[in-house]
C-alpha cells in the first residue's frame, strides 16, 4: 500500500465545513499527511447558477455575483487555513472556478493527491435525482481513494 502525503478536502463552505475540515486534520495527523482544503467556485455556465436571470433583474450581474462569491469564498478558505495551520503538518487552500467535479478531480490528478474527503449531503430521492451528488461523481472519476464523511449526524 503507498503512502498516504497529500489530502485533498473538498469543502462547500456551508454549516458543517468545521466538522468535515476537523475530521480530515485528525486522519493527516495519523497519517502524517499534509491537507489541502479546496473550493470550488461552479462556472457561470454550469447549472449552480442557473437563477442568474433572477438576480439580473434585481440589477445584479451573474460577473459581478461570482466575483463577490469568489471573493468570500477567499477569506473563508485563508480563515480555515490559517486556523488549522498549527494543527496539522502542513496546509494549504486551494480557490477554483469551473465544473467543481472536474476541478476537484482535476487538482487531485495534477497535485498528486493520495486521498479525497469530501462530505456528503446525505441527499434521498428527488433532491437526489434532481440535483445530484457532488461526492458520488468525485468517486466515480476519483485518481486515489476517497473517503466519504456524512458531517449532518
Amino acid at each position: 500500500m503507498s503512502e498516504i502525503d497529500r489530502i485533498l478536502v473538498p469543502v462547500d463552505l456551508e454549516r458543517h465545513t468545521r466538522k468535515l475540515v476537523d475530521f480530515a486534520v485528525d486522519i493527516a495527523n495519523k497519517l502524517d499527511a499534509e491537507i489541502v482544503v479546496f473550493h470550488g467556485i461552479q462556472s457561470k455556465e454550469g447549472g449552480a447558477m442557473a437563477d442568474m436571470g433572477q438576480l439580473a433583474l434585481a440589477g445584479v450581474s451573474g460577473e459581478q455575483l461570482q466575483s463577490t462569491h469568489a471573493d468570500e469564498a477567499g477569506k473563508k478558505l485563508e480563515e480555515i487555513a490559517s486556523e488549522i495551520e498549527g494543527r496539522c503538518k502542513k496546509c494549504e487552500s486551494a480557490l477554483v472556478t469551473g465544473d467543481v467535479v472536474d476541478e476537484i478531480v482535476a487538482y487531485a490528478q495534477k497535485h498528486k493527491a493520495d486521498l479525497i474527503i469530501i462530505g456528503s449531503h446525505g441527499r434521498r430521492g428527488l433532491d437526489h435525482i434532481l440535483l445530484g451528488s457532488v461526492a458520488e461523481r468525485v468517486i466515480k472519476r476519483s485518481p486515489c481513494p476517497t473517503l466519504i464523511m456524512n458531517p449532518y449526524r
